[in-house]
């Protein structure tokens, strides 16, 4: 229902200031009934990081920052549902304006900053639903914190009950110093307080599957690093990419693409499938990989998944084609 009536709500979301239809399209998420997804066609069911997602398609981090919405998108159909980031206190994030469409091109630029409700918020809404689906906890740290790698070890400690994995993100461009944390030493560091976090947690809880979010701006000799880092510290997956600070010559946008922060949608396509190609050579199937960015069709996810992936995530195409898209790209993925 939700997917018939979005060609009658665009218009009017894209009149108006981007980040208040995302606030209104939340509140039409949670005030809306809707019916249970459809049962998946069986062959789009996968098995990764020792968990059975009904499908391959997930919603990405970002989208339901606060963990408000999560029941309604795996109504919708989502294979998963990735909430976050999330940082141990709330904060405001970045002054606005700090998100800006770019129609022509069917991107996205933000410059949030990691504005969220802090987990107390999000940890009381997981605890009080029932215990159905993936969701996965997208973790942070404050942008004020003297120790980051302590507020993801906490993010894991506070989320350890009721998230089905975990994914650090080390590679949002809107947050001072935080990609910093993807250089060789610096990640050892945190992947060893993260998985020990971890370790500590599953003495309460089942063991959960930690991720490491990276960014698609790397260069070749960075991602080396991290993919030795990754292995050598037992990671169970990677997600591959965030948002980039790069803006393609091919951008039809010119004065919106001038605007400051990370660059999300179709345009990302191309830079984030060469950065997911080029782990997917270097990891060899010892985890598997999370393909974002610029996913828009069933096509483009198949290419991802062709690229090493063997799940997707999506976020920036349903600005522009609504949630109709989920159905889509399942069809077209279960087609031979």
């Amino acid at each position: 229902m939700i997917g018939a009536l979005y060609p009658l709500a665009r218009p009017v979301l894209m009149g108006m200031d981007p980040e208040r239809a995302h606030a209104l399209t939340l509140r039409a998420l949670r005030l809306m009934p809707l019916p249970p997804a459809r049962p998946d066609e069986p062959g789009l069911a996968v098995e990764a990081f020792g968990l059975r997602f009904p499908n391959p398609v997930g919603v990405a981090a970002g989208f339901d920052k606060d963990a408000e919405v999560v029941d309604p998108m795996l109504r919708l159909g989502f294979g998963f549902v990735e909430v976050g980031s999330l940082t141990p206190r709330p904060q405001a994030g970045n002054p606005r304006p700090r998100l800006f469409r770019l129609p022509a091109d069917e991107g996205v630029i933000n410059r949030f900053g990691f504005n969220n409700q802090g987990h107390a918020a999000a940890l009381a809404r997981l605890a009080a639903r029932p215990p159905a689906g993936i969701v996965g906890v997208n973790v942070g740290a404050n942008k004020d914190s003297e120790d980051k790698a302590a507020d993801y070890a906490a993010g894991i400690a506070a989320f350890a009950g009721v998230a089905s994995y975990f994914t650090l993100n080390v590679s949002s461009p809107n947050t001072p110093g935080l990609r910093s944390l993807q250089q060789r030493e610096a990640l050892d560091d945190l992947l060893a307080r993260a998985t020990a976090a971890r370790d500590e947690a599953s003495q309460h809880h089942p063991r959960r599957p930690l991720l490491l979010k990276i960014a698609p701006d790397l260069t070749l000799g960075e991602l080396d690093d991290i993919v030795a880092v990754a292995l050598a510290r037992d990671l169970d997956g990677m997600i591959v990419s965030n948002t980039t600070v790069s803006r393609p010559p091919t951008l039809r946008s010119k004065g919106v693409a001038a605007e400051a922060g990370g660059l999300s949608g179709a345009p990302l396509f191309d830079l984030s499938t060469r950065m997911l190609a080029e782990t997917a050579a270097r990891v060899e199937k010892r985890f598997p990989l999370i393909g974002v960015g610029g996913i828009e069709s069933a096509k483009t996810a198949r290419r991802k998944l062709e690229a090493g992936a063997t799940l997707v995530q999506l976020y920036s195409a349903m600005v522009f084609r609504g949630p109709g898209l989920i159905g889509e790209i399942k069809r077209g993925l279960a087609r031979p």
